[in-house]
């Protein structure tokens, strides 16, 4: 796995359209996938998919209504079912949501569709947890009601998020426009890994 912490210059669609044919943003949530990964489809001019948006769509559920009238088992089956179809996309940014490689069949399926390139977008539990908490307009997310469960949670599904990803952005000093920059610099020296 690859790791970047500096800002490194942009680069554009050509230098990735013959190695990558999705990018994959893995991380706990308020790593920052879904503004990261909006911004990076914008500047390689690639669609973007949110998975937790796209289970919202196709239920007509908020991800906080499945939790509680149907139970996380339920939505990490959607989830699942979500993911693989979003991998059959080409030119997209897809962002997992926060459990996603929890699950085995979800990490099988990102080891095994060829040209993707999974990134793992990291910062402290503390940090996530208050960009959660803090940010304007958002409902508290269902696993963060506890805050020691969901640091928990962070501990555990860390182990997965570096093993399914084939490169590492810390993002706890970085502002959303920066981390794009990592990823597309580092996407561009690291072709050979997708």
């Amino acid at each position: 796995m690859t790791t970047l912490m500096t800002e490194p210059e942009t680069t554009t669609e050509t230098a990735l359209a013959t190695t990558a044919e999705r990018i994959v943003l893995t991380g706990f949530m308020g790593a920052g996938k879904s503004t990261v990964g909006r911004l990076l489809a914008a500047q390689l001019g690639w669609a973007f998919l949110d998975i937790d948006h796209e289970v919202e769509k196709k239920t007509g559920l908020t991800i906080a209504e499945i939790f509680e009238t149907e139970g996380e088992l339920a939505f990490r089956r959607r989830e699942s079912a979500a993911i693989a179809h979003a991998l059959g996309s080409t030119r997209t940014v897809i962002a997992l949501g926060g459990g996603a490689p929890e699950i085995l069949a979800n990490r099988l399926l990102l080891e095994q569709t060829t040209h993707t390139a999974v990134v793992f977008l990291d910062a402290p539990f503390e940090v996530l947890f208050d960009r959660c908490v803090l940010q304007e307009g958002a409902a508290i997310r269902p696993v963060l009601m506890d805050p020691e469960a969901a640091a928990e949670r962070f501990r555990r599904r860390a182990p997965h998020y570096r093993r399914c990803a084939h490169h590492h952005i810390p993002t706890a000093n970085q502002h959303p426009e920066q981390t794009v920059a990592a990823i597309l610099a580092l996407l561009q020296r690291s072709t050979s890994t997708i």
